[in-house]
């Protein structure tokens, strides 16, 4: 009787080992948020660049002044749904079966996606070179909302499939990570001087 217990033992233990080993099972590596918080606070000072030289062309810094307020109300609004996305997609993983954190996360990287549309392009109508007569030049970002939305929801998805293989406690500080502060866009105060 003892030895067919410890086969079992032995062939549930190769069996966990196998599967949490699989070739195909992705990382876990949300670097992702870091990134692409970077990329939205590097915007702005690329759109104050340009409203400063539109305001130097025309002698009237009420364009600089009027442009930040303007700006940040957009950032402002970035900033609040990339808190949430967070904070949901967390949740998703957290709350859900794995199918259901799927649809979950889905419909929440949409929701993002079309906020940083939103952003992308009111910062390149700021900021193309007809927003402004006289101004020349396009002002170049690295900030493209499908690519940046393709990579969260890949990176999400991943951590829903490695968390699969962790337990509650593990999850649950694992995807806490994703609210820490380094992922966490810097106010808009700071980063528009």
């Amino acid at each position: 009787m003892k030895r067919y217990n410890l086969l079992i033992v032995l062939l549930l233990l190769i069996f966990n080992v196998t599967t949490a080993q699989k070739k195909k099972s992705p990382a876990a590596d949300l670097s992702i948020l870091k990134d692409t918080k970077s990329k939205i606070e590097a915007t702005v000072p690329l759109v104050i660049q340009h409203l400063q030289t539109i305001a130097t062309k025309e002698s009237d810094n009420n364009i600089v002044n009027n442009g930040k307020i303007a700006l940040g109300k957009e950032y402002g609004i970035l900033e609040s749904e990339w808190f949430l996305y967070r904070n949901n997609m967390k949740n998703c993983i957290l709350n859900n079966s794995s199918k259901k954190a799927k649809k979950c996360m889905e419909y929440h990287t949409q929701y993002l996606r079309n906020t940083f549309i939103n952003y992308s392009n009111y910062i390149s109508n700021l900021t193309r070179k007809n927003g402004y007569l006289g101004v020349e030049g396009d002002t170049k970002f690295e900030f493209k909302p499908a690519d940046i939305a393709t990579k969260l929801s890949e990176a999400y998805s991943n951590a829903n499939d490695a968390t699969g293989r962790m337990k509650t406690d593990q999850k649950r500080e694992f995807l806490e990570q994703t609210m820490s502060e380094e992922n966490k866009l810097a106010p808009y105060a700071q980063i528009a001087q």
